[in-house]
This record gives structure tokens, sequence and C-alpha cells, in this order.
């Protein structure tokens, strides 16, 4: 399935829920959300029809997101469902990993492929400001949970935050020492809440290369927004993702569905097409009509240029 400027788009990105068992002041305002009416909320049923037409149109990898996915109930079971759909390559998850121990296993057992999981610092009181209330132990309980299940390599996504978090770059880049994991670097995007810091917190993910001077390239995966690197004797990887300083928009392969039933062609973007309610051809088309709206590239990220989209960070899930 390919948009109107050629580029290949076999990524959806599936939020399932606005809703988070955490608070992070770059995702969500600072007295929470109202809470979408559970009739707004696409069934899980929903989503498997939605998934399996995108599936048969071109896409071949689902990531589930949120707000935070594991909150939704009926997760696994989901998840066995979007495995089971024919052509589907890859399913991957990102979660904030609070409620890993629980369901890591279960999770794997249902087939799912990969975990991305939120860790934007190792600082316990740090965790507690950033996530407005959240305990660091059990996020790296979560992972611990992950590894244990099976999961591997395991990627941890850290919004680099200046003056915030990244005197830890080098902690956090030693994470990748004895375990096979990907820590990953993401500049905060200027989208709804993000801008809590001002705008002195939005650094170019370079800066990990200037504090680290020591990485060595490494060869960039099919389809990767991520420049990857390696710690001498390091059984893991880092990545660095720039979607400010070094926009990746023409290589941009992927589209979006709210919980609410609206495909994005763009993250950046106030446009969204309404899928719910459609079936067969109809919804094939809606979702194709999706992909040729994806514009050539989102707006500059200039000065205190805000994305236009019209929904926060946790209504989306990046």
């Amino acid at each position: 399935m390919k948009d109107r400027y050629g580029r290949e788009i076999e990524y959806l990105r599936i939020s399932l829920t606005d809703l988070c068992n955490l608070r992070c002041v770059y995702c969500m305002p600072e007295g929470g959300i109202c809470k979408l009416p559970h009739d707004r909320i696409l069934t899980l049923e929903e989503v498997v029809e939605i998934a399996g037409a995108a599936v048969e149109l071109g896409i071949r990898k689902i990531r589930l997101t949120g707000g935070e996915p594991l909150v939704r109930r009926g997760i696994v079971d989901l998840v066995a469902r979007l495995r089971a759909l024919p052509g589907l390559r890859e399913l991957v998850l990102t979660t904030n990993g609070i409620l890993l121990p629980e369901l890591a296993k279960p999770l794997r057992d249902a087939g799912l492929d990969r975990l991305n999981i939120s860790l934007d610092t190792l600082d316990a009181e740090k965790y507690r400001r950033l996530t407005r209330g959240g305990e660091l132990q059990k996020a790296l309980d979560g992972i611990r949970a992950a590894e244990a299940a099976g999961f591997a390599p395991i990627k941890l996504n850290a919004v680099l935050l200046g003056g915030v978090n990244d005197d830890e770059i080098p902690a956090l880049c030693a994470l990748t020492m004895d375990r096979p994991i990907e820590m990953r670097f993401i500049e905060l995007m200027p989208i709804g809440d993000a801008l809590y810091f001002g705008k002195e917190a939005c650094i170019p993910v370079d800066t990990v290369l200037e504090k680290m001077p020591q990485l060595t390239p490494l060869p960039r995966g099919r389809s990767s927004v991520a420049r990857r690197y390696t710690l001498p004797g390091a059984k893991g990887s880092i990545g660095l993702i720039s979607p400010v300083s070094c926009s990746f928009c023409s290589e941009c392969n992927r589209i979006r569905l709210t919980a609410d039933g609206c495909m994005k062609p763009c993250l950046h973007s106030a446009e969204e097409f309404p899928l719910r309610g459609k079936h067969g051809d109809a919804l094939r088309r809606a979702i194709c009509d999706a992909v040729n709206a994806k514009p050539e590239a989102h707006i500059d990220f200039t000065g205190t240029q805000r994305s236009e989209s019209a929904r926060n960070m946790n209504q989306i899930g990046g």
C-alpha cells in the first residue's frame, strides 16, 4: 500500500485507550483527562476488524499503544486475535511497564513479538516527578518480568529532556552493557503538554553522541527511524530518534488509529478519517483515503512552533 509520494505504508499504530496509570508531564495535562464515554471507544471486535482490513491492504507491522495499553481490559485476548491475522509479520506493544509483572508471560504466550518500555530516568525521585506519582521500582520490575518472559531484544524509550535527564545519559547507556537491551533516546516533540519544561528542554539527541564519544555506529535496520550505536563490549545497543532536529518524514511508513476509531495519516496533522461503522469495501476505501491523504512532511518545528495535531500524545500513542 503506497501513498501518493511513493512511500510503502506497512506500519499501523493502534491506540487502545487514552487512559494511563501514570501522568507523565510531557504526555498528559496535570489535571488528568476527561475520560471518553465507554461507547465512544472501539470495541476489541472493531479493533480486530479494522486491523484485519489494514493487513489485507498491506500493513505488516502493528504496534499497540495508549495511553497505557495494558490497562485495556481484554488485552491478552486481543493480542492473540491480532497475532492470528494472516499476513501480519510483527506485533509489538509500547508500555510504561508497570503492569508487566502480571502480564508479560501471558502476552508472550498470546503471540506478542516485542516490547518497548518507557524509562526516562533511573532516579526514583525524578521518576516520581516526571510521572506525577509513579514508582520507579515498579517499572524496573516490569522490565525484569519482560526479560524473564523471553522478550528480546527489549527496547527502552527515554524522552530526552534538557536540564532534567540529560545528566543520566551515561547511566542509561550503561544498561546495554550486560543485557541485550536497546536504549533509545527520543527528542521531545512540541505536541500537547510536551512544553511543560519550556523550550530549553528541547535538546537534540546528538547530545548523546557528545556525552558518549566512545559510541560506534551500527547498520541501520530496515524501516527503522533510529540511528543505532553500541558501546565497546556491550551486549545491547543505543538508538537515537530525532523527529525534531532531523525529520524522517521522507521515510515514514506509518499510519495511526485512535482509540475512538479515527485514522490519522500524520502524527502532527489535525486531519483524521473516521472508520467506525464502516465494513468491508467501505472500510478498506476509508483506510486507503487516509493513506492517500498522508502529507509529504509535517510542519517545520522551529522556535516555539507547535504540532498541528488536535490531540494530546496520550490520545494518539506517539
